[in-house]
């Protein structure tokens, strides 16, 4: 037995450190009170890795020590050391760590200071064991908020690309890592890096590849965790921006037993290694980050199917419905018009036939600008005007063939490409309407001064077919010389 005039002090000892459930601040108050109890100068708590045979973290109190022990050898000071006072701390049994203590400020450490520090050290590993558990309850949490956002994020219409960098992003953030990075399959076997979050230049971290073959790429893609102590030295790391991270880990990304993606978790050179909880969340999180993934794509093609329906429907509709009408309408003013006694009378006849005949191309047109996919348009004018002719085709059942001559790109200002292109949909619209028609050809020719389009059919001409070929002009652009 200790003691007993130390017995009140032993008593507020063991309440102080039960008092916090945070877990670093509780071990600075064991390590506080062990020295204040035994009248040391100088105390450390190692947290032990028994895994690793390796100290994890250190807790220090009264500064560094004078003398033969200075410094933080403290640490790993042999236990016949005179002057020392060691216990070890367990938590459910397991080793936890262990209180080291020296340079007692009256006499020496006796049996006394050594009841007294096991019994600290018991209800220690008590307050431990519940810090331990209210931080993994907080990390559980923080986690599944973590994925819950994700999740939100990508079935919020996110592309692609952005959908990967907010798994990057949250991840990183979730784990304490100095970086998040997505990696995905290449064609040639290896991984790529093509999503990056990190508190440094991503720049050089987007395309780094792991080659074909690796041991770290043949874990992977078996659906197997690799957790890594210092990436700067581990030989399976192979990429050029290992050398700057130390713990870390990579998680794959699959659902339903298909590989969809890596998830790579590194930290700092130095910094603390992942524990069982830190890895057991990751993987949870990677789970449920894939299926979202997943989720995601599958209602991004549940939107285009959409919009690709809407908008065949929205063509047919005008095609069988609204054309139809509109024809019929012209017929009846053209059997009309014949019938006419008035020049006049007439004449108006004739002009509102021609505005219903203009209209009717005008509508064909946009339902040929209806059968083109909603992919993003191309900005140069002659991705433009392949995207019309290849929209024309899914109605025609042929490509028309194009044929550029000249400086397309450089000598057509943007405002006559809008024009060049309308008159495009137009001939193309008009050239459907043509019976027998199997070749379309569209030659741009801007090897003049200005720029000339010609639009020629092989079909069999009729009375609404109007001319062919068509001829389409734009005067030279006033900020060019013509050269």
């Amino acid at each position: 037995m200790a003691d007993a005039a130390r017995l009140p002090a032993l008593l507020e000892a063991v309440l102080s450190v039960g008092t916090d459930l945070d877990l670093r601040t509780t071990l600075q108050h064991i390590v506080d009170s062990a020295a204040e109890l035994t009248g040391a100068r100088h105390g450390v708590l190692a947290v032990v890795d028994p895994d690793r045979d390796s100290i994890t973290d250190v807790f220090w109190t009264g500064g560094a020590p004078t003398g033969s022990i200075a410094g933080e050898p403290l640490v790993s000071l042999p236990l016949d050391t005179p002057g020392l006072l060691r216990v070890p701390i367990l938590v459910h049994d397991e080793a936890f760590g262990a209180l080291r203590l020296v340079e007692k400020q009256h006499g020496a450490f006796d049996a006394d200071d050594e009841a007294l520090l096991q019994v600290l050290a018991a209800q220690a590993g008590i307050a431990i064991g519940n810090a331990r558990l209210y931080e993994t309850a907080r990390l559980r949490e923080r986690w599944i908020k973590g994925a819950a956002t994700v999740t939100n994020a990508l079935l919020t219409g996110e592309t692609a690309d952005d959908a990967l960098t907010i798994v990057a992003e949250q991840a990183r953030g979730l784990a304490d890592a100095v970086a998040g990075v997505v990696l995905l399959p290449t064609r040639t076997g290896g991984m790529e890096i093509v999503a990056a979050s990190t508190f440094d230049d991503p720049g050089d971290l987007v395309g780094a590849t792991i080659a074909p073959g690796s041991a770290v790429l043949v874990q992977l893609l078996g659906g197997e965790p690799v957790f890594i102590g210092d990436s700067s030295t581990d030989p399976r790391m192979t990429t050029h921006v290992r050398a700057r991270f130390g713990p870390s880990m990579m998680i794959p990304l699959q659902s339903d037993g298909k590989l969809i993606g890596t998830l790579a978790l590194p930290r700092r050179r130095g910094a603390r290694p992942y524990s069982e909880v830190d890895r057991s969340l990751a993987m949870q999180f990677a789970s449920q980050a894939a299926l979202a993934l997943v989720l995601a794509d599958a209602q991004q093609n549940r939107w285009q199917l959409a919009v690709y329906e809407d908008r065949d429907r929205i063509a047919r509709d005008l095609h069988d419905l609204v054309i139809q009408r509109l024809f019929a309408t012209e017929m009846m003013l053209e059997s009309t018009r014949r019938r006419a006694t008035s020049t006049e009378i007439g004449e108006l006849i004739g002009r509102a036939g021609d505005e219903l005949n203009s209209t009717i191309q005008d509508v064909r047109t946009a339902i040929f600008a209806l059968q083109q996919p909603p992919a993003e348009a191309p900005s140069t004018l002659r991705g433009r005007v392949l995207r019309e002719t290849e929209g024309a085709g899914a109605l025609l059942g042929f490509a028309p063939s194009v044929r550029f001559f000249g400086p397309v790109e450089s000598r057509v200002p943007d405002d006559v490409a809008e024009k060049l292109l309308a008159e495009l949909r137009r001939a193309l619209a008009r050239a459907h309407r043509v019976a027998d028609v199997s070749h379309i050809a569209v030659v741009i020719d801007a090897r003049g001064a200005g720029v000339r389009m010609t639009v020629t059919h092989d079909g069999t001409p009729d009375g609404e077919s109007g001319e062919n070929p068509v001829v389409w002009e734009a005067p030279p652009d006033p900020g060019t010389d013509g050269s």
